[in-house]
Parts: structure tokens; C-alpha cells; sequence
């Protein structure tokens, strides 16, 4: 039984004004508190030199690679193309020089066994500078 025929019931309903002025305030607060200061660069000043560039180029034996297998050590041939036979041709062209860069000129149709041969017999031979030679793509 409704006694209350001319009241209505308000519906219950929340009021955002005053909490978005809690949030105003506070961020007021923060950004009043809050100091703006730049973080310190970090200065470093590096050490000169005054040495003059190496003129020594390294030593470089061109190892030349075809499509049938033959290797080239400087223009000269292998007599024996095992891995052993390579390692010592490339001791010869090196003539007692520390650490030569060898370069692999290998045909595009070489095996690839070929020039891992190559690279066995430089390892093999105490030579870790190891290059290859390319050539650029000419216009079609």
C-alpha cells in the first residue's frame, strides 16, 4: 500500500562537479610541488691522440677460386688441393709475415666446398683474417 500518491521517489544520482574539483586541486598541488630541474648531462671529454695512422698496410694473399675447383695463390697454382696442400701454399705466400688478410676471389659457380676449403686451410694455417672478394651487379 502506497500512502504517498503525490510524492515521487528521486532517483539516487552521482554528482561529478565536486570530485573533478578534488582532481583540479590536486593536480594543481602536484604541479606546484613538483620540481622542474634538467637531469645533469653527463660531460665526458675523450682522450686525443697525436699519433699518425699506420702507413703498413697489412699483408694480403689473394686466393682465386673457379668454378671447377682449381685454387690460385697469388696467381700461382696449387699443386695439391687438399686443405693441407692449400695451408701450405698460403705459409709460402705469406713469407713469415704475422697475420696476412686472405682474400677468397671465388667463382659464382664455385662449390661451396671449395672455398670452405679455403677457409679450413687459413685456420689451419694460424690465419684469422679471412675477406671476400665481390664485384658489383652491372646495370640490366
Amino acid at each position: 500500500m502506497n500512502f504517498q500518491r503525490g510524492k515521487s521517489r528521486e532517483e539516487p544520482e552521482i554528482n561529478l562537479i565536486p570530485m573533478i574539483d578534488v582532481l583540479l586541486v590536486i593536480l594543481i598541488f602536484m604541479m606546484v610541488t613538483t620540481t622542474f630541474s634538467q637531469m645533469a648531462e653527463l660531460q665526458i671529454n675523450l682522450p686525443t691522440a697525436d699519433a699518425e695512422k699506420s702507413s703498413e698496410k697489412p699483408a694480403s694473399i689473394n686466393v682465386a677460386v673457379d668454378a671447377s675447383g682449381r685454387y690460385l695463390v697469388n696467381g700461382s697454382p696449387v699443386a695439391n688441393p687438399s686443405v693441407e696442400g692449400i695451408g701450405q701454399d698460403l705459409r709460402r705466400a705469406a713469407g713469415g709475415k704475422a697475420e696476412p688478410v686472405i682474400i677468397i676471389n671465388a667463382d659464382a659457380k664455385a662449390t661451396h666446398q671449395s672455398v670452405v676449403n679455403v677457409m679450413e686451410a687459413a685456420r689451419q694455417a694460424g690465419y684469422s683474417h679471412i675477406t671476400f672478394a665481390t664485384q658489383a651487379k652491372t646495370g640490366k
